[in-house]
């Protein structure tokens, strides 16, 4: 693969933006590899991911943003440059079920995710095992009687020792402070079943066989203050029936849980996410 730069732009919707930043690009000799782009007509917003080669590309980082700077403030546009090699650090947090922390760690060890994952955090001790199977430090801060502040403090201080970039939350069954998403807003991502707000609790799978769904699923988004209300990433669904035992509803909620977490992280990776109005724009 190319060692590549990706700008991530969005702004108010007006002519010329394509035309400039193309124009930009290829008077610094770059070979455009991606482009694409949305309009939000409501809201009157443009976005725009556009990846290209750097070999003959005339700027560096900092070269870049001196000079891409003015073109950016002519359309009032926020912007986020990233590249294609780079390995961010991420840590994955998880209580018992295991299924989305394997998963991962799998996609992982065969390169499906470009990151390091230089920790592993749980508030049980049911995930050191695999953790030392796929070599990765796992670090168990155990959530009981008032202790959270004192867990979430370690929590945090292991975060910034290991410079990490990006939090993924494999079903960890703890609600985060407002403290902790507002120092990673933007930078963590939970998976849950889609059946809330209908069944809440901690045995939605049983209470959704009881009552007799025909539908269930999957939700990947990013974490805010408001408690599973952060924007969506990925979402799926299977459809079940009456000959769905209990035992059925799991195992296919676990797989669905799997694929759309992967998925997310991926797309986070991959910078193809940019966030707005507590929506995602995920370009393909």
């Amino acid at each position: 693969m190319p060692h590549s730069a990706i700008l991530l732009i969005h702004c108010p919707d007006r002519k010329g933006i394509v035309a400039g930043v193309s124009g930009f690009l290829a008077g610094h000799g770059a070979n455009i590899l991606h482009a694409d782009q949305h309009q939000d007509n409501d809201l009157g917003l443009f976005f725009m991911r556009v990846e290209w080669d750097l070999k003959d590309f005339a700027l560096d980082d900092a070269a870049f943003r001196a000079a891409f700077q003015p073109l950016a403030e002519s359309f009032g546009m926020r912007w986020r440059l990233a590249y294609s090699d780079a390995r961010p650090a991420v840590a994955i947090f998880v209580s018992q079920h295991l299924h989305c922390l394997n998963d991962l760690l799998f996609r992982h060890r065969i390169g499906e995710l470009r990151c390091d994952i230089p920790l592993i955090v749980s508030n049980h001790q049911d995930a050191a095992e695999l953790a030392a199977f796929y070599g990765i430090p796992f670090h168990h801060t155990p959530v009981a009687g008032g202790n959270k502040a004192e867990a979430e403090r370690a929590q945090l201080e292991l975060l910034v020792q290991r410079k990490i970039e990006l939090v993924v939350l494999a079903r960890y069954m703890q609600i985060l402070s407002s403290d902790f998403v507002a120092r990673h807003e933007g930078r963590i991502i939970n998976v849950h079943h889609s059946f809330l707000p209908a069944f809440v609790g901690a045995k939605p799978y049983h209470a959704a066989y009881h009552r007799g769904v025909k539908l269930i699923g999957a939700t990947s988004h990013y974490v805010t203050a408001t408690l599973d209300e952060g924007p969506i990433i990925e979402q799926n669904v299977m459809r079940v029936s009456h000959r769905d035992q209990l035992e059925d509803l799991i195992q296919k909620g676990r797989d669905l849980e799997r694929v759309v977490l992967s998925t997310a992280v991926r797309w986070h990776l991959d910078h193809r996410i940019l966030q707005y109005s507590n929506k995602t724009v995920v370009f393909d």
